[in-house]
């Protein structure tokens, strides 16, 4: 395996690790507003309950994310030289207003969250929840900023030494690519979360257990999931596959598994792509469907790959046909089993439907896949450039770092990240087995205690 390709895995391997803790983080924070929010409008106690204990859970999340997030950064140094000296200009200031306005905000409020409640009072208590809803937002904002520069550079003009100088801060803001993928991507951390969240209170009304407060759990998570996934599907998800058609064409034809144009272009559910045959095998399409959803006409011509020359094609296009059709059917499958739990809370049917509680339970993981494939799509999709149309990432890697010290220090993270794996597993599981506080008498058990 040649150096590029070793960096590239490292790199993956990192930030896929890394994403795990801030799609939880990002809409954990909205749903533990939520549940303040609640418990103080109603003078609610299980609802508080609920919320001190998904603080926890939050911190323990946080934490393991500032941990493997900090190599990432490091790696613009060691792995991609050339991609920071060319292009860093550009993207720098919005990692330095990533760290300065929203990751201290987040991490000030989080310990106003979790250490100083009986101090500030509960109206001073949730607007520390809400502040730290805002900087985990706005952290998210500036890092999806900076990857939707890379998608789709805007503000930067190539100067004469070939670096990228930036030419208007505020293109940056107003990048087209930038607003439906943020939207997308904090739309998935909610779906994230209401899982997690839902699926947390299904079990311990399973079993019994901090009934008053799990109540909560699911009252707040279901309809909050159903709301997210039905948002990121349309209108955010219709929007940012627009984005890919209009300054990604060869991109939004590997998606689809398209190799040939069509008018009147089939919509593929299921099929295998041939690279050598340029073909889908055991194809299930919905004829004129991909036409229409993507021009709203049934006989609209769609480029096909075999339009574009073989060096810009992505360069793995069944790993990124797979990964968006794991991430389009996972979130297919999430509206339906959260419109289903959710017309049952509704109904109040819920807690006598374990099959529905079970589900809820056994979804609990697959976000965390679907929004691993999305981002899987979008950097898949981007390649085989690191800034598209302006830096290949061939060019891009540091020359003078061999192959041989990337497989030791991957090996060395992979080793790190498996410890750190069981240290959060433990941590989380001696969390969830206390359960939450005491939530007064309408939960018949006692208080779970404090982690």
């Amino acid at each position: 395996m040649e150096a590029l390709d070793l960096h590239r895995l490292q790199f993956a391997f990192t930030v896929t690790y890394h994403y795990l803790f801030p799609q939880l983080t990002m809409g954990l924070a909205f749903v533990i507003l939520a549940l303040k929010t609640l418990g103080l409008r109603r003078r609610d106690e299980a609802a508080l309950a609920a919320a001190r204990f998904w603080t926890r859970i939050f911190g323990i999340a946080f934490i393991f994310g500032v941990v493997t997030g900090i190599p990432m950064e490091f790696q613009f140094g060691t792995n991609w030289a050339r991609f920071s000296a060319q292009a860093g200009e550009s993207f720098a200031q919005l990692l330095a207003m990533e760290g300065v306005f929203a990751f201290f905000l987040e991490s000030s409020f989080l310990y106003a969250l979790l250490y100083r409640e009986r101090d500030l009072g509960p109206r001073v208590h949730w607007i520390a929840a809400l502040l730290l809803w805002l900087g985990t937002w706005a952290s998210g904002f500036f890092i999806v900023a900076v990857n939707a520069w890379m998608q789709h550079p805007v503000g930067t003009r190539v100067g004469p030494d070939g670096g990228f100088e930036l030419v208007s801060l505020s293109a940056l803001f107003t990048n087209p690519w930038l607003w439906p993928q943020y939207a997308h991507t904090m739309l998935g951390s909610l779906v994230t979360a209401s899982f997690v969240v839902a699926g947390t209170g299904a079990f311990y009304l399973l079993r019994g257990e901090h009934v008053a407060a799990a109540r909560r759990c699911v009252q707040v998570a279901l309809p909050t999931g159903l709301a997210a996934a039905v948002l990121a599907a349309f209108p955010t998800g219709d929007l940012q596959a627009k984005a890919v058609l209009e300054h990604q064409p060869v991109t939004f034809a590997a998606m689809e598994g398209l190799f040939h144009s069509e008018e009147g272009a089939a919509l593929t559910l299921i099929g295998q792509p041939d690279m050598e045959a340029l073909d889908l095998d055991n194809p299930l399409e919905i004829p004129k469907l991909l036409s229409f959803i993507t021009y709203r006409r049934w006989d609209a011509e769609v480029h096909g790959l075999t339009e574009f020359p073989r060096e810009d094609w992505p360069d793995h296009v069944p790993l990124l046909y797979y990964a968006y059709h794991i991430m389009v059917g996972l979130g297919t499958m999430f509206i339906a089993v959260l419109g289903l739990a959710t017309l049952a809370l509704v109904r109040g049917t819920l807690e006598r439907r374990p099959a529905l509680l079970w589900s809820l339970v056994l979804f609990l993981p697959l976000p965390f896949v679907a929004n691993t494939a999305g981002w899987m799509t979008a950097e898949l999709g981007r390649q085989p450039w690191v800034v598209h149309g302006l830096l290949r990432t061939a060019d891009a890697s540091s020359a003078n770092v061999s192959g041989g010290n990337v497989l030791m220090t991957l090996l060395g993270y992979a080793g790190l990240y498996t410890l750190l794996s069981v240290l959060v597993v433990l941590l989380v599981a001696r969390v969830v087995a206390r359960g939450p506080a005491a939530v007064g008498a309408s939960d018949g058990h006692a208080a779970g205690g404090a982690a």
